[in-house]
C-alpha cells in the first residue's frame, strides 16, 4: 500500500498502533500530553469528535507534509460517559453498572494535514452478560484495565467471557474504527493501492 505523504499517529495506545499497522500502513508515532476536558453541553458523539479534534490541534504547528491521525474512545451508558478508572474500586463500579446491560462505544477520529481537517466517529453497541463479583475482581486484578474507557478491553478475558454480542465494528471497541479510517484515508488521497 502506498502513501502520498508521511503518516503520523498521535497515540500511545498499543492497540491503536497495532490496528493501524495491521492495515499495512507505515507510520511514525508522536505523543504529546493533551488536556482531555470537554464542554459539558456536548452530546456523546460530539464529545468523542471534540476530543479527537482537540488532540489534533495540539500538533497543528508541527504538521508540514504529514497526515496526522488522532482518536478518542468513550464508553457511554445512556447519557453517562464512563472514563478511565483511577483504581480498582472505580473499575469495579463501572463493570458492575455495565453488567447485564448494553452500552455504546464511540470512537472519534481526526485526520489532519496542513490544509485539511476531517473529523468523524463510529458507534458500536456492546451487550454484556451478567458478570459476577468474582469475575469482575478476577479481571481487574489480572488485567488492570486502568488505561481503558469503561474499565475493559474487548480483546481481553472479559471480552471473551463477558460480552454476548456487539452491533457494529469490533475494532471500534478496541479503539480505532479501521474500516471507516481506511475509507477516509483513501478519499483524502493519503492511501493509494
Amino acid at each position: 500500500m502506498n502513501l502520498s505523504r508521511p503518516l503520523l499517529l498521535a497515540s500511545n495506545s498499543p492497540r491503536r498502533k497495532e490496528l493501524l499497522a495491521s492495515l499495512g500502513l507505515i507510520f511514525d508515532v508522536r505523543v504529546k500530553e493533551v488536556n482531555e476536558d470537554f464542554p459539558e453541553h456536548l452530546k456523546r458523539a460530539e464529545v468523542a469528535e471534540y476530543l479527537a479534534s482537540h488532540k489534533a490541534d495540539a500538533y497543528a504547528a508541527d504538521i508540514e507534509t504529514e497526515a496526522l491521525i488522532t482518536a478518542d474512545t468513550i464508553v457511554c451508558l445512556g447519557d453517562k460517559i464512563l472514563n478511565k478508572p483511577e483504581n480498582h474500586e472505580e473499575a469495579f463500579a463501572m463493570l458492575r453498572v455495565l453488567s447485564g446491560t448494553s452500552h455504546e462505544v464511540i470512537t472519534g477520529v481526526c485526520i489532519m494535514t496542513k490544509k485539511q481537517k476531517v473529523v468523524f466517529h463510529d458507534v458500536t453497541k456492546v451487550y454484556f452478560k451478567h458478570l459476577s463479583d468474582a469475575e469482575i475482581n478476577y479481571y481487574i486484578t489480572n488485567y488492570k484495565p486502568f488505561d481503558k474507557a469503561g474499565a475493559y478491553g474487548i480483546q481481553e478475558w472479559i471480552g471473551m467471557t463477558g460480552i454476548k454480542r456487539i452491533e457494529g465494528s469490533y475494532f471500534n471497541v478496541v479503539g480505532l474504527p479501521v474500516q471507516k479510517l481506511y475509507q477516509k484515508l483513501v478519499e483524502l488521497n493519503v492511501v493509494k493501492l
